[in-house]
């Protein structure tokens, strides 16, 4: 049992990992992403909470989640940033039966331990970007510790989902799409691609918050955009939106 701090939880999300999923948002984030829908989950502003509580609040709704091929999906802000407090979590949903998925940015995933990865079976991992630069103006932070957590998840073979933002004019530079293509197709254990179109919907809770929202005057991408990011993505063997996996031989980790 540990104590954290947790965002919200929402039950019946079909968008965080296969099946009807529990959620679980953790509070605190080191990345501040220009369209980041959920600043509010930035800083640890709410209530600690007992690991316990939320593993009880799973255990009611077990039945209905593996009824629905669902799992438990523990997310944030950036649930590295609490990974004693997440690793409860994990191990409690896996004790309850519950598949379990880790979403991430992977800017902290050295801190994703041996027996963390043995309590997940997927992991969400978001990457913003593949150039270096274009990366920090999304995010304000360097790229290098995601790209390192996507290649050490490959050599254990641990399941990922990739998602990208496309942002016009911010990510959408073809050689910066074709890059992140490449990169995945070098990985054996991706199960899925998916490309998701930038929205406005959190620009409310900027404004709440006093923030300057910089992306206030970009249009989400047109269905013909995203359909040329996704021909950038399967020009590269990438195939986008379907689950997939290619044979993966784990290797031992050291430590």
């Amino acid at each position: 049992m540990s104590m954290g701090y947790v965002h919200s939880v929402e039950v019946g999300s079909f968008v965080d990992g296969p099946g009807i999923r529990f959620v679980v948002f953790l509070a605190g984030c080191p990345l501040r992403c220009q369209y980041c829908h959920n600043p509010d989950t930035w800083r640890f502003t709410r209530e600690r909470t007992d690991s316990d509580e939320i593993v009880a609040k799973m255990a009611t709704t077990a039945g209905f989640l593996k009824a629905g091929g669902g799992g438990i999906t523990v997310s944030g802000g950036e649930p590295l940033m609490q990974a004693d407090f997440a690793l409860d979590i994990l191990k409690g949903a896996k004790a309850l039966g519950l598949p379990t998925a880790l979403d991430t940015s992977g800017y902290l995933g050295d801190r994703l331990t041996r027996e963390m990865l043995q309590s997940v079976d997927l992991v969400l991992l978001d990457i913003k970007s593949w150039d270096e630069a274009t990366y920090r103006e999304v995010t304000g932070v360097d790229i290098a510790p995601t790209l390192r957590l996507a290649e050490r998840l490959a050599s254990v073979c641990t399941p990922v989902w990739i998602r990208f933002v496309l942002v016009p004019g911010l990510t959408d530079d073809p050689a910066n799409v074709s890059g992140l293509a490449r990169f995945v197709a070098g990985l054996t254990n991706v199960e899925r691609v998916d490309i998701v179109p930038f929205h406005q919907m959190g620009r409310h809770k900027w404004e709440e918050l006093g923030l300057t929202y910089r992306l206030s005057d970009t249009r989400p991408p047109s269905p013909e955009e995203v359909h040329r990011v996704q021909d950038l993505f399967e020009a590269e063997g990438v195939t986008v939106g379907e689950a997939h996996l290619a044979p993966c031989a784990p290797k031992a980790e050291d430590g």
